[in-house]
């Protein structure tokens, strides 16, 4: 056992976390996936996380006797998806089986799987450092195999009447477990991958990817030097699942230093430190039998080529358009559009709509990322691409590319229509002239250089202070008299006109 001294050493060295070149970090690790499939696996009941304990399950859910499963469909194609996007080899026949434990909240006392022969194998995932930020420029993290299996029950703890309760809706909810070989050298290869692995199964609707729900729940596996691994249970955020490692790979790395032996076992998570769950089970303690209940699934020798034509585009063929010409995105708001696809699809038709104007694309990502998302935050109110055509925001952009408008009064129209639903029918024409928003048009260049001039040159005379504290070297003062000149114009004239009157009056 570890000293307290030692767990006290670890959890300071957890802020300053460094992989020792003496002690070589090996990690794999295994993901649960809730497939977002309408009925369970081997039942008629709804799938379903929020409804009032015990409300949706079946008798076979329950384990009464007598019942007998059969295969839902839907999962199967889920799963199918995932092992083809996963580059894996898709098993042609492949099995259920009984894995045999004895806990509450597995009512069978055995739950259904695929140990001897899954649907898919030896798939992989390569990690690129221009996507993933590792340390190498890429790494290749090999899948021993995808697996179709039942959830368990929800066991939760009554402080009140101090009893165990057992929720049985989640219980026949179809998983998918991926397990993968033991080829992570670091923290941000682990990292990585599972980021990569929650953005898939969201872009391919397989599941929603969230872990603090529950939806994605990772175990990973650690040993050092080749010594015994230690399994870690039920980690539930990426932070988890980073400070688990760096706490294990501590304790593992001391021990040896000490001598000591370590054990093959399965360990928890407090929240600081791992703890002793159980002694690691080997497959013969699960007494794996075949699931004499549930016929072989035998596919087509074409089902691979067939489910590959059905995919959509992947993340990281999107990341590579998006970062590329003509969108040349920074990779941080690529990677934001990839996790969000109704926002991608906007993007699309209003880079369309734009592009078809002549204007520069730039100019859309700009108004989309700052200007139309930040609005909603303006406003305090939720994101919904629905609100605003892509078309008509598109339509305000190009005005504004063609300066028919100024950048403030594009963004004071486009808080009105996201505040204003009757205006959402009318042209950005017609918005312009009914706000009296439009540039002035009875004004010649020479002439608006010189009404602009006036306007600058009584506001000068008005903030000496202001003024003075720009000449003693606070330039950024000069975003105060701008503002003061585009108030003054209601937003007509562009912001530049005045920075740039304002610098010739002063001198700078």
């Amino acid at each position: 056992m570890l000293s307290r001294r030692l767990v006290h050493t670890s959890s300071r060295r957890l802020n300053k976390f460094k992989l020792d070149p003496n002690y070589k970090f090996k990690c794999g690790i295994e993901i649960h996936t809730q497939l977002k499939t309408r009925y369970k696996l081997f039942s008629l009941s709804p799938s379903s996380f929020y409804s009032s304990p015990n409300s949706k399950i079946s008798y076979f859910d329950v384990g009464l006797p007598g019942t007998q499963p059969k295969l839902n469909p839907e999962a199967l194609y889920l799963a199918l998806k995932l092992a083809v996007a996963l580059n894996s080899d898709v098993q042609l026949n492949s099995t259920f089986d009984r894995k045999h434990y004895f806990y509450p909240d597995q009512p069978l006392g055995y739950q259904i799987t695929q140990h001897y022969h899954p649907i898919a194998k030896n798939g992989f995932v390569e990690l690129k450092s221009e996507f993933d930020e590792i340390s190498v420029p890429s790494k290749i993290i090999n899948i021993e195999q995808i697996q179709i299996e039942q959830d368990t029950g929800k066991t939760s703890y009554d402080k009140y009447d101090k009893t165990i309760k057992v929720d049985y809706n989640r219980s026949n909810v179809p998983l998918i477990e991926l397990v993968t070989k033991p080829d992570f050298e670091d923290l941000k290869q682990v990292g990585a991958f599972v980021k990569n692995y929650q953005t898939l199964v969201k872009h391919l609707d397989i599941c929603t990817g969230n872990l603090e729900t529950g939806a994605i729940r990772v175990d990973v596996n650690v040993s050092v030097n080749g010594h015994p691994r230690v399994e870690i249970k039920n980690l539930g955020s990426n932070g988890e699942i980073q400070e688990a490692l760096k706490y294990e790979y501590n304790r593992q790395v001391q021990l040896l230093k000490n001598q000591e032996d370590i054990i093959q076992e399965t360990r928890g998570w407090t929240g600081n430190k791992t703890v002793t769950l159980r002694i690691k089970e080997d497959a013969v303690d699960y007494r794996y039998v075949p699931d004499s209940e549930l016929p072989f699934i035998n596919l087509s020798s074409t089902i691979s080529s067939d489910i590959r034509k059905s995919l959509p585009e992947l993340p990281e063929q999107i990341l590579k358009k998006l970062t590329s010409e003509p969108y040349s995105l920074e990779l941080k708001y690529a990677k934001f559009l990839v996790d969000n696809k109704d926002i991608l699809t906007y993007y699309y038709h209003l880079i369309q709509k734009v592009n078809e104007k002549q204007q520069p694309t730039k100019l859309a990502n700009n108004w989309l990322f700052h200007e139309y998302l930040g609005a909603f935050t303006k406003l305090n109110i939720e994101v919904d691409m629905t609100i605003l055509a892509a078309s008509l925001l598109g339509d305000l952009i190009v005005k504004v590319g063609e300066k028919e408008i100024s950048t403030t009064s594009a963004r004071l129209l486009l808080l009105q229509l996201l505040q204003t639903p009757e205006d959402r029918d009318k042209s950005i024409d017609e918005l312009i002239e009914q706000y009296d928003l439009g540039k002035p048009q009875d004004l010649s260049a020479d002439e608006l250089h010189d009404a602009v001039r006036d306007i600058c040159s009584e506001i000068v005379d008005n903030n000496p202070d202001v003024v003075e504290r720009i000449k003693k070297g606070q330039k950024n003062s000069i975003k105060f008299l701008v503002g003061l000149g585009m108030r003054e114009t209601q937003g007509k004239v562009d912001a530049k006109a005045f920075t740039e009157m304002f610098k010739e009056l002063l001198k700078l």
